[in-house]
């Protein structure tokens, strides 16, 4: 198992964010969006951490290696985003999507956030079972609250309500 550290990304990050996570995005998926339609790549601190949010990611030394976002939408829920690990870096070997999601977890609870929304798309199967996994409970997008931003490529949604997360086992 590969040694990583977790850390808040700030605006000097936007490079390395954008570097993971567009091929992963366009080439590995095929999904079709591009940089320009993602404007909270150039700036993450407006977009997450402004929102009562929040950025991380995981580095393998000084390389990017995985990142998770939250933005905080009002109504004690937040809106996980941006979740994504290098294709060399995934699985349970590494752990590092898990990590990544318990940071946001207890930064959650800690922010008093306790409903978790996100979107994904279908060819994300891998992460479909990840966060059924971990409680995600699979949501019609009528069913989403207003205050949810969703994101135009986004086909299938997610709740976690944060009572059902035993954040003692996080510490």
């Amino acid at each position: 198992m590969n040694k990583f550290i977790i850390k808040p990304l700030q605006n000097e990050h936007c490079r390395q964010i954008q570097e993971l996570i567009l091929p992963i995005q366009q080439l590995e998926f095929n999904i079709p969006v591009t940089l320009e339609a993602q404007s909270d790549l150039f700036d993450i601190e407006t977009y997450y951490h402004n929102t009562g949010g929040g950025f991380w990611g995981a580095f393998d030394e000084n390389k990017l290696v995985g990142t998770i976002a939250l933005i905080a939408t009002g109504h004690q829920a937040g809106a996980i985003r941006k979740m994504f690990v290098k294709k060399e870096y995934r699985g349970r070997d590494y752990g590092i999507a898990q990590s990544l999601l318990e940071i946001l977890f207890v930064y959650s609870k800690e922010h008093q956030i306790k409903d978790l929304y996100l979107g994904t798309v279908e060819v994300l199967r891998a992460a479909q079972r990840f966060y059924e996994r971990n409680g995600f409970q699979p949501l019609l997008k009528s069913a989403l609250p207003s205050y949810f931003p969703i994101m135009p490529v986004d086909t299938l949604f997610y709740h976690l309500h944060l009572n059902q997360v035993d954040y003692e086992h996080y510490r």
